[in-house]
């Protein structure tokens, strides 16, 4: 499962969560964004031990710029609320798998 992130949101369900959360910073008229989705949602429904958000970046401006998104779609990795990975672009599922682990 994917949880819908926003700005009210983001430091309860991601900074605050104990544990691992990768972060989708996407948006809708991104063909990248749109083809990482579904990635995303099936590597969800594999890895229990693992919190899966996105965050639309025409809605939520504010952690984007916080987390100085230039590109998208942009996944970053937390653990307790610190952040430990990241990638930029489109990549495939090993690659999603192996980002979180």
């Amino acid at each position: 499962m994917v949880f819908n992130v926003t700005t009210e949101d983001f430091d309860k369900e991601v900074l605050g969560f104990d544990g691992k959360v990768l972060v989708d910073f996407w948006a809708e008229w991104c063909g990248p964004c749109m083809m990482l989705g579904p990635v995303i949602e099936e590597v969800s429904e594999e890895i229990d031990d693992v919190k899966f958000c996105k965050v639309n970046c025409d809605e939520a401006r504010e952690l984007a710029l916080q987390y100085g998104i230039m590109s998208i779609p942009c996944l970053l990795v937390f653990e307790n609320g610190e952040l430990v990975n990241q990638s930029i672009g489109y990549i495939d599922k090993d690659s999603v798998i192996k980002l979180v682990k």
